[in-house]
């Protein structure tokens, strides 16, 4: 992050921290993936994010091999790097057809990393793209839009999309965060206001 100047509305306080959110519109996300399909890895990469909830860190572990021969439905196991817990990743028809799009544009071995940048390691491979290096992609992705947006904007818009569009439960999607309670979910995802306004709505 940069310094604190008191002049951007997104850096925080002292002693407070920036919200990021959740990409909120379908809208948004179609007109995301309409610019970015001429860019197969970063198709794959923002399709693969918003449909997992999982941490960007672990989908940069991801190697060709891993899921290059997977068919929708299938998942492969990983270890979370930040908890060391066991997950899976789940390929859904989006992704299926996302990775697919990529991997037919390229020519790549399986032990190269999915999600590759240009910087080498001393042996001459490509390294996996940096988290850094990602944030940008999605501020770049998602300029003009209101909010803050950056890596886990994927992860949040995923469990977003699952609990306010398919009414799936706080405490499933807490178990998908490895959160510990569904109170951290709910403030994590920045819904719990809206819900509870919007039940005020109910006429009795």
């Amino acid at each position: 992050m940069g310094k604190l100047n008191g002049t951007n509305p997104n850096h925080p306080k002292k002693g407070s921290r920036i919200t990021v959110d959740p990409i909120r519109d379908e809208k948004s996300i179609k007109k995301i993936k309409r610019k970015l399909k001429s860019s197969p890895r970063d198709y794959l990469l923002f399709v693969m994010g918003i449909n997992n909830g999982l941490r960007i860190s672990d989908l940069l572990k991801i190697k060709v091999g891993d899921v290059r021969n997977l068919d929708a439905g299938e998942t492969i196991g990983i270890i979370e790097q930040k908890t060391k817990k066991a997950n899976v990743l789940m390929i859904n028809k989006s992704i299926h057809e996302a990775l697919h799009h990529y991997l037919n544009s390229k020519v790549l071995e399986d032990d190269h990393y999915l999600f590759q940048s240009r910087n080498r390691d001393d042996k001459g491979n490509h390294k996996p793209l940096a988290r850094e290096t990602v944030s940008k992609m999605v501020k770049t992705w998602t300029d003009g839009m209101r909010g803050n947006y950056s890596t886990h904007s994927l992860r949040k818009t995923w469990g977003y999309f699952q609990r306010v569009k398919f009414g799936v439960s706080f405490e499933v999607i807490c178990k998908r965060y490895s959160h510990s309670s569904p109170a951290i979910t709910m403030r994590y995802l920045g819904i719990e206001d809206k819900e509870v306004n919007d039940i005020l709505l109910n006429e009795i």
